[in-house]
């Protein structure tokens, strides 16, 4: 589909502005990432065949659909790669999760250490620097997320409780012993990976280039206000994936008290 549109356009349209992904990155999340490091194989022809979500195939599909673009609009083309993207509107629901299952109360189980060096980008934060970016005709690929060591992890989740004026204690659990007892990362704890490289994307680039990043409170707040106000997410397959069971999560806080 990409390619098919790439190749309609390339004589009639400027520039072709690509949002892409930090999964297009072959050492992700096991190394630190820049615009420069390598890129899992793609092919521009490619047809899955699929819509289905798939996130080994993920990555090689979108360096797929960079490869298609950039073989009709050459260095026509610009690349945004950002990180995780949470704020209003998020249809992946990790944010929503946390927001919902905090404004619960009660004993909330969550992944030590508490000041895991985290870099979600806000979704408007992402628009934003797109903008910027058509304005001043940049081409290439961009990284998009955070600073580096800006944000926590536990930074994220007292500002959902504060944003939702909830009373729930967080029961920090080691994050070694959460793996032992089968705890899936990333999707059963949201946002939650071992890997401290897993948040080590290089922007450099982007911030030289104007990109600036709101706050983990003005995003959480942003989002709850979207969900009180009546917000539903576009129904997505991955929504069911994030979150732990209530019984579960019950159940390994009473292993850690």
């Amino acid at each position: 589909m990409v390619r098919n549109v790439a190749r309609a356009l390339a004589s009639a349209a400027e520039r072709y502005v690509f949002m892409s992904t930090i999964s297009v990155y072959r050492d992700w999340p096991y190394q630190p990432v820049d615009e420069s490091s390598p890129l899992w194989d793609g092919d521009p022809d490619l047809d899955p065949g699929t819509r289905r979500w798939d996130p080994d195939a993920y990555g090689p599909l979108k360096v797929g659909c960079e490869l298609a673009i950039r073989r009709e609009f050459g260095d026509r083309a610009l690349f945004i790669r950002p990180h995780v993207i949470l704020g209003p509107g998020e249809y992946v629901g990790r944010l929503p999760w946390w927001l919902n299952r905090i404004s619960r109360g009660g004993h909330v189980l969550a992944p030590a250490p508490p000041g895991r060096a985290i870099q979600p980008v806000d979704v408007r934060d992402v628009a934003r620097f797109t903008l910027d970016m058509i304005a001043t005709n940049a081409t290439g690929p961009f990284n998009v997320a955070a600073p580096i060591g800006r944000d926590t992890f536990g930074g994220l989740l007292h500002a959902c409780r504060e944003v939702t004026g909830s009373t729930a204690e967080f029961v920090w659990a080691d994050e070694a012993w959460l793996a032992q007892q089968g705890v899936r990362e990333w999707t059963e704890i949201p946002l939650w990976r071992t890997l401290p490289t897993a948040w080590a994307m290089n922007t450099d680039k982007a911030r030289q280039a104007g990109l600036t990043c709101r706050s983990l409170q003005e995003t959480a707040a942003a989002t709850w206000h979207w969900l009180q106000g009546g917000g539903v997410p576009v129904a997505h397959e991955r929504f069911a994936e994030h979150g732990i069971s209530v019984e579960r999560e019950a159940e390994l806080v009473a292993a850690c008290l």
